[in-house]
């Protein structure tokens, strides 16, 4: 989980990959009018999200006795809680840093919908893990390896 720009679907990947389990980037499940609305500059209200979410929930819960990497903003606690909801065991590893290298990478992508002018909603919208959470917050200004190292060890760790 984490803002535009975290590293979500690199290191979702690459742990997915290390895991040997399914990954989904979440992006591929928003409904054309979710896709549009951001790539005009506007951000997703709850309303917007919800179909996205349920979309997101029905993918991990046909995967929960196998386990799965999901790649998901997960911005507020109720859309985390709407995906525990469907995976009850559901972790999170959360890409939190500096806006500014968020800013440098959305800058320097090509082909996404996700403009730079969204950082800071994203960032406004966030709200960081809570205890009622099982969860591990990695700074995402580490190498793709390093995070897939620690959020592996992490999630052996917890099991």
């Amino acid at each position: 989980m984490g803002v535009a720009g975290a590293g979500k679907t690199d290191i979702g990947s690459m742990l997915a990959n290390c895991l040997g389990v399914d990954f989904m980037d979440s992006d591929d499940l928003h409904p054309q009018a979710n896709i549009d609305k951001m790539a005009s500059g506007h951000p997703l209200s709850d309303e917007d999200r919800h179909p996205w979410l349920a979309n997101i929930a029905a993918w991990l819960a046909e995967r929960a006795d196998g386990g799965a990497v999901v790649a998901c903003s997960a911005l507020k606690h109720i859309y985390r809680d709407q995906l525990r909801q469907a995976c009850p065991r559901l972790v999170f590893v959360h890409l939190a840093g500096d806006r500014r290298v968020v800013t440098k990478r959305i800058e320097a992508r090509s082909g996404h919908f996700m403009p730079t002018s969204l950082i800071d909603s994203q960032y406004a919208t966030l709200e960081p893990l809570t205890t009622d959470e099982v969860g591990i917050t990695l700074n995402f200004d580490a190498s793709r390896e390093e995070l897939t190292t620690k959020a592996a060890t992490w999630l052996t760790d917890i099991d």
